[in-house]
């Protein structure tokens, strides 16, 4: 028998040479379990994906029930489905009265591609608006607005018309004008080593996109669901988008992401073609029905009014003189220090020791904290002081 690592590395395409080579056997809560179940904490939660932790018994009997009732039926929006149809109801009834169009998908980098056509269909213009140092997706249009060239060279030619502005920069906003479809952007930046804007920028962000008829496209695929201390993290600016784009913990560990819009928009691509948008997957009864559970109990377990305090003792806790910033809104945050190689060398030891966590693709001296929302104080106090010990071994070896 071929060792599964082994197998691994010949038929599972690499992303780098050095992939980090973990296996785990099991997932419960905030833990991760290898073959002689050692725990790791997971604290980036896969990467913002489980907000309520690994397995949480009303997700795996969502998914056990929907699994023994039906799946895959039909393409996304021919059939009525209830685990679609249910979900999208449920988000809506959360998000106000211009966001209450659905359209589900796959992935974050499928919501990003159903929104940028959304936008150019619906306005009739071509002009993309995006970040410096924005984050996405990968697909060929979720990587044309990204701002990090880096990442970009070697698959050029991507989308025309695309025009990188400063994020969280007041004078830059004069660049949206009446030929603009769309400003595309995270509402707090995550690949960027978590960045949160101004709300008077957000707000004058929300007044130039209005006055120039240009559509306002918030990516909250890591930031949403909770994350921040709101459900929504536009919601701490006071403003609303013309598109929501969600994914990561929208499905409670299953892949899903969604564009959300209102009916006006979003009917634009029902036709000039019929078919402006379609899926085969999007929108999986599996994967929704799961989301929805998770959803509920995001809402019933009263998490998200828990994160500030939470965040709070993790700045509290996270106190060195190694740590140059400590960045983040609610249980999206960073700490970061001088340099990459302080940084790798203090996640690997982190790794050691048994708590998970990672860098930022365009931040590579900051340390990624996200850990799922049910994390307890004894469990954010046994992390941070793994995160110390690991700062003072590296910084004394």
């Amino acid at each position: 028998m071929i060792p599964l690592r082994q197998q691994f590395l010949q038929h599972n395409a690499q992303t780098t040479d050095f992939p980090l080579m973990l296996e785990f056997t099991r997932a419960q809560g905030i833990y991760l379990y290898d073959k002689n179940d050692r725990p790791s904490i997971d604290l980036i939660s896969g990467i913002g994906v489980s907000n309520i932790g690994h397995c949480h018994p009303k997700v795996v009997k969502a998914i056990k029930d929907q699994a023994a009732t039906f799946m895959h039926q039909m393409v996304y929006g021919e059939f009525i489905q209830a685990p679609q149809t249910l979900f999208a109801a449920k988000l809506a009834a959360h998000l106000p009265s211009s966001l209450q169009s659905v359209y589900f998908v796959n992935s974050g980098a499928e919501a990003t591609e159903g929104a940028l056509k959304l936008a150019k269909r619906f306005t009739g213009r071509t002009e993309i608006i995006a970040c410096k140092n924005a984050y996405h997706g990968s697909t060929n249009g979720a990587l044309s607005v990204m701002g990090n060239e880096d990442y970009k060279y070697a698959f050029r030619p991507l989308l025309p018309d695309v025009r990188f502005i400063n994020f969280n920069h007041l004078p830059d906003l004069k660049q949206i004008t009446e030929r603009t479809a769309c400003v595309i952007m995270e509402t707090i930046q995550g690949e960027a080593g978590i960045r949160v804007p101004a709300i008077e920028y957000m707000q004058a962000l929300r007044k130039r996109c209005t006055e120039t008829g240009t559509l306002l496209i918030l990516d909250e695929i890591q930031a949403g669901m909770g994350r921040t201390g709101k459900l929504f993290a536009f919601e701490h600016f006071n403003i609303v988008p013309d598109v929501l784009l969600l994914a990561k913990a929208l499905g409670a560990g299953m892949p899903i992401g969604a564009f959300i819009s209102s009916l006006e928009i979003m009917s634009s691509l029902k036709n000039d073609p019929i078919l402006g948008h379609v899926t085969t997957f999007g929108g999986h009864p599996v994967c929704c029905a799961a989301g929805l559970a998770g959803f509920e109990a995001l809402l019933e377990e009263n998490l998200i009014d828990q994160v500030e305090a939470k965040h709070q003792l993790f700045k509290q806790l996270l106190q060195h003189s190694a740590i140059l910033d400590f960045r983040g809104k609610g249980l999206m945050f960073t700490i970061e220090f001088e340099s990459f190689e302080t940084n790798k060398k203090i996640i690997d030891r982190c790794i050691e020791k048994g708590l998970i966590t990672d860098w930022f693709l365009h931040c590579s001296n900051s340390l990624r904290l996200a850990p799922p929302l049910i994390i307890t104080e004894a469990e954010i106090r046994k992390a941070c002081s793994i995160i110390l010990e690991s700062i003072n071994e590296i910084l004394n070896s």
